[in-house]
């Protein structure tokens, strides 16, 4: 059965523009989904799978290094004469990475068939080199057991992924767009983790009528006959992926200005928030968003619309506040662009 398309996704404007932003520029540091379960978290980021557009890699690299980027290339295309001139378009890999899930299947391990039949020591790779240049994806990420946290944070930190199995000894790269999606009352995201997201998106049910029976029709008449349905949006998908292709090209070229770095700082320093990812992810996201928006330059405008998901969870608790993040990110942005 084909995806979900994304442009038949009713409603969750939040998350469709975070998930759009993360394609066009993957510095973000990712997507965190959190809300109500049935709300199509999962089917949202499964959709961007077949939007994105094909990436070009090395040709039968597991790794899908890029033959643009002689930096960044696996041990074995790197040592390989002529690697980087055979390339082949791919499709960019969106990787699920299962709650039960070892360490050893995460990262790699010793491939046990090459070493028993042919005595060879050989490195299985692991999840994590088959989302390189791609997306890593957690569904319930905050049940994930606190060793594969830790693997998560030092891989997304570094770029690469550090493998020491059975006298293997092997270095690999390993960037990926990390995206989570979990339900808030099924526990809370370690705070480690939770920073490591550029973005974090809050999705509800529908309270109104007609939103609700949009979302009911389309999902039936995707299960009824998902080819014909998807065929319909077949269009509209294609011209969101020539957006993100467009996006992706103008990026370079959106400048921010002084003010409004001056504005992301005032805003930052409002909401008391810790260290300057803050403000780094809010020039970043905003200057995605800009150039979504065929924008050459980041305005108030864009740090408004963004400023919710970029900064809603890197706020310390108030005991004496009970306004909920979101909230009050709005009253310090009512406060600052006053």
């Amino acid at each position: 059965m084909p995806p979900f398309p994304f442009s038949a996704i009713v409603g969750q404007d939040e998350m469709r523009q975070a998930l759009l932003i993360a394609a066009v520029d993957p510095a973000v540091g990712g997507v965190l989904v959190f809300g109500d379960r049935g709300t199509g978290k999962s089917t949202a980021i499964r959709a961007l799978a077949a939007l994105l557009p094909p990436m070009n890699a090395v040709a039968g690299c597991p790794y899908n290094c890029d033959p643009a980027s002689p930096a960044d290339l696996c041990p074995h295309c790197a040592t390989t004469p002529g690697a980087r001139k055979k390339s082949e378009k791919k499709a960019v890999p969106v990787v699920d990475l299962p709650l039960g899930a070892t360490e050893d299947r995460v990262v790699g391990t010793l491939d046990l068939e090459r070493a028993l039949g042919a005595g060879v020591k050989a490195f299985e790779p692991g999840l994590l080199a088959r989302a390189n240049r791609g997306f890593l994806y957690i569904d319930e990420v905050n049940l994930l057991e606190d060793h594969l946290v830790d693997l998560l944070l030092d891989v997304a930190a570094s770029g690469v992924n550090t493998v020491e199995r059975e006298g293997l000894s092997l270095r690999h790269p390993a960037r990926f767009v990390l995206v989570g999606s979990g339900n808030p009352e099924e526990g809370e995201l370690r705070p480690q983790l939770l920073d490591r997201f550029g973005l974090a998106c809050e999705v509800a049910t529908p309270t109104d009528i007609a939103t609700r029976i949009a979302v009911v029709r389309a999902r039936d008449a995707y299960e009824r006959d998902p080819d014909a349905f998807c065929a319909a949006h077949a269009k509209e998908d294609a011209a969101t992926r020539k957006r993100i292709e467009a996006a992706r090209k103008r990026l370079p070229a959106v400048t921010v200005p002084d003010a409004a770095l001056e504005q992301a700082a005032r805003l930052c320093l409002a909401l008391g928030t810790d260290g300057l990812r803050g403000e780094l992810t809010l020039m970043r996201t905003a200057r995605a968003l800009a150039t979504l928006d065929g924008a050459g330059t980041v305005t108030d405008d864009h740090l408004r619309r963004i400023a919710p998901a970029a900064l809603r969870h890197r706020l310390r608790r108030n005991p004496l506040d009970e306004s909920g993040s979101t909230v009050r990110v709005e009253r310090a942005l009512a406060e600052v662009f006053a």
